[in-house]
């Protein structure tokens, strides 16, 4: 591969791969980018050019990356047994020994795992089950889920209808799937005047309205994030998941919490369940599960669904060929190994968490941020217009892409979603890494208000 000159790779891949979420015409123009290592918090590109990765690979990388344990795990595995399926009543060490490591950690009750390859499968999965369990105990009619506008939950047929995102519903073949969506508890877009505590209750109660609305014989379960992630770090005000609680305990509904992003230290603690003190059915899991060395997801499931799918006579018609692959659970393994024995998760919610949201906090004072909001090792730069009316510029999102695109080019790694810059860095950034993230983002921001007439 090091035989291939940058502008080989770039030909090459214009010629021959699909990129996922992309704009392909627009790609062509701007040519790919083509990261070739990575160490720490940092990847390197094929022309030897240094860029601190704000985003955490794809809001995964949360060890770091070059962690030579989880490479010699993995690589042992590959050597003595590279794979086996979990179908036909056969099971591998590393697969049992993972699920006993996810039953300590998860929340209580939380004891049994299904594994899959990505979170959009583990929710697909979760469908599944959710539905499963309602057949098994009596209730087949209840089939309608509930999710929030602007949610991610994936983008299989099945997980895109859960997402809250219009624009995922545009792509052929995605259906309902006897999906409703809610307002999503974002205050500062949504509040219209009122404190975050009115609006967190506010935004809970629309949960009731839609089981009332579709009937609360109808409705399995309210699918949802502690923060939703890839629409925007959108944290949700402390009256919110108390409120949802009850609700969801007053009509019966299973809660099933989608921990991809939040989970394994995020936050600042080992799950947003904990984070939020939130009680749940299901969780999905994916992403840091194993810091995004392989492939892995999981249906975290509760006793409640759990025994009534034990008990059910016949097949569970359900899985994938690499439904707890063996070197895929030994990544895993090894990765929450190094969690727990650096002590990674408790220093993210102790002093490097609040570290990180104190120092973008320090950009309230520029012209272009309305808001910062976060928990942990996970933050959103809220751009705007108007910092009174909290408007956002016109087309929306069109400046936080321009800021992107020049963190890009500057060195610094990040997202833009609608008109928030978003960042997910290793849970490992040190204080320092945290300064020159922040600085870097500041140096972006002045350029574009510059341009903008703003500064």
């Amino acid at each position: 591969m090091t035989a291939h000159s940058t502008a080989d790779l770039q030909r090459l891949d214009l010629a021959h791969h699909l990129h996922p979420f992309t704009d392909h015409p627009e790609l062509a123009a701007e040519r790919p980018l083509v990261i070739e290592r990575a160490h720490g918090v940092y990847l390197y590109d094929t022309d030897g050019r240094r860029l601190l990765d704000g985003m955490g690979g794809l809001w995964c990388m949360n060890v770091g990356y070059g962690r030579s344990e989880i490479v010699a795990a993995v690589a042992a595995q590959l050597e003595q047994l590279p794979f086996y399926n979990t179908f036909f009543k056969t099971s591998t060490p590393p697969v049992i020994l993972l699920s006993e490591r996810l039953a300590q950690l998860t929340p209580p009750g939380i004891d049994n795992f299904f594994y899959a390859n990505s979170g959009s499968e583990a929710n697909d999965t979760n469908i599944r089950l959710v539905q499963t369990y309602w057949r098994e105990v009596g209730q087949p009619q209840r089939r309608v889920i509930i999710c929030r506008d602007n949610a991610y939950h994936g983008s299989t047929i099945a997980s895109a209808a859960l997402t809250g995102m219009a624009s995922m519903h545009d792509i052929p073949a995605v259906h309902s799937l006897d999906v409703a969506h809610i307002v999503q508890p974002h205050w500062y877009a949504l509040g219209d005047g009122a404190s975050e505590d009115a609006f967190g209750l506010r935004a809970a109660d629309a949960l009731e309205d839609k089981i009332l609305e579709l009937g609360p014989d109808r409705v399995a379960a309210f699918f949802a994030e502690p923060v939703q992630g890839a629409g925007g770090v959108i944290v949700p005000p402390a009256t919110y998941w108390p409120r949802i609680q009850q609700i969801c305990r007053k009509y019966d509904v299973l809660l099933v919490i989608d921990e991809v992003i939040c989970g394994f230290g995020r936050t600042g603690r080992w799950f947003g369940c904990d984070t939020y003190g939130i009680a749940p059915d299901i969780m999905t899991l994916a992403k840091g599960l194993s810091s995004g060395y392989l492939p892995i997801a999981a249906s975290a499931v509760g006793e409640r669904v759990a025994a009534a799918l034990r008990a059910m006579p016949g097949r569970f018609p359900h899985g994938y060929t690499y439904s707890g692959h063996p070197a895929a659970a030994a990544a895993a393994l090894a990765n929450i190994d190094i969690l727990a024995r650096e002590g990674i998760v408790e220093r993210v919610g102790s002093s490097t968490g609040p570290y990180f949201q104190a120092a973008l906090a320090r950009l309230l004072d520029h012209p272009l941020v309305g808001e910062v909001r976060g928990v942990g090792m996970m933050a959103a730069v809220q751009l705007t217009s108007d910092k009174a009316r909290h408007a956002p510029f016109d087309p929306v999102g069109s400046v936080a892409t321009r800021v992107r695109n020049l963190c890009f080019a500057r060195g610094l790694v990040t997202r833009a979603v609608y008109e928030a810059v978003v960042f997910a860095p290793p849970l490992i950034i040190s204080a320092e890494q945290c300064d020159e993230l922040v600085e870097t983002l500041r140096g972006c921001l002045d350029t574009v208000a510059t341009q903008l007439g703003m500064l």
